[in-house]
């Protein structure tokens, strides 16, 4: 198995919706704001080579939609995938797994595109599986009011429609085996059954963090978005992840951390708090 990380682009998010009541006066320490109170993310995805399969775990933004959605978060080296991808010596039609850890469009979008008249949409990676799980499909396909603005029916629809989408079972909220060297805990608090793998790579366990904890400046327990459904199961789940990820040295892969690629904790007399922070390939 190797690992490769991949950026699909960077954006910005307001940082109130991002820190939900935490103060701002606390949250710009981390991460500082701009005049319009927008902070920096980017959308970083995990490429794995595993004997025949090519996996990608979540896909971007995309480029379907129109200037005035693109508009409000802001897009930077949003056409980076597919030439990061190339470097790697790997072509669009190579990827064997597209895994969507869940579905809203800053995670999925870059899955679809337009056809080449414009006329439909198509998979972006014509000979892939598309992995998602069917409670949370369900959800996202029947969306709720809070969510129904980050569920976009042209960034899911088309994947079932081609007949390239597959189901991981959830048994539980730890679901073993999904994959060789590869296993999913569900949570439930940002939206329903969300996936975070749990991939086991040269004697360390690498979490992608997916919203679980998007940065270094949510590791405090109260550091919970605002876009999370049900906030206080969040806080539930992260303080379990948290101390389990501290305990056993988890590795943690930060998806829209847009200067830390990667994590470890620390037990501290505040708390679990930051122990060091460095890019993936400096460890590996």
């Amino acid at each position: 198995m190797k690992i490769h990380p991949i950026s699909t682009g960077n954006f910005k998010l307001d940082g109130g919706a991002m820190f939900g009541v935490v103060p701002k006066a606390l949250w710009t320490r981390t991460n500082p704001a701009d005049s319009n109170n927008m902070c920096d993310w980017t959308m970083r995805s995990m490429l794995i080579e595993d004997g025949d399969r090519l996996m990608l775990i979540d896909t971007g933004i995309g480029d379907k939609q129109d200037e005035k959605f693109f508009s409000h978060f802001y897009l930077s080296d949003n056409s980076s995938f597919e030439p990061n991808l190339n470097a790697l010596g790997f072509s669009l039609d190579d990827i064997t797994d597209v895994f969507l850890t869940h579905l809203h469009f800053d995670h999925c979008g870059g899955a679809i595109k337009w056809n080449k008249d414009r006329s439909g949409f198509e998979p972006v990676f014509k000979n892939a599986n598309y992995w998602s799980t069917e409670d949370h499909w369900k959800w996202a396909t029947e969306p709720n009011p809070r969510e129904r603005a980050s569920f976009l029916k042209e960034n899911i629809l088309p994947i079932q429609e081609s007949g390239q989408l597959k189901f991981i079972e959830r048994t539980g909220d730890f679901t073993r085996n999904a994959f060789n060297n590869f296993d999913v805990l569900f949570v439930d608090g940002h939206t329903d059954s969300m996936m975070i793998p749990h991939i086991q790579y040269k004697g360390k366990t690498i979490v992608f963090m997916a919203d679980l904890l998007p940065s270094v400046g949510h590791i405090p327990l109260p550091y919970v978005m605002g876009y999370d459904t049900r906030p206080l199961i969040t806080l539930e789940e992260k303080s379990k992840f948290l101390t389990k990820a501290c305990e056993d040295e988890f590795i943690l892969f930060l998806e829209h951390d847009i200067v830390n690629e990667c994590a470890t904790l620390q037990m501290t007399d505040r708390g679990i708090r930051l122990k060091d922070t460095f890019n993936f390939n400096e460890l590996f």
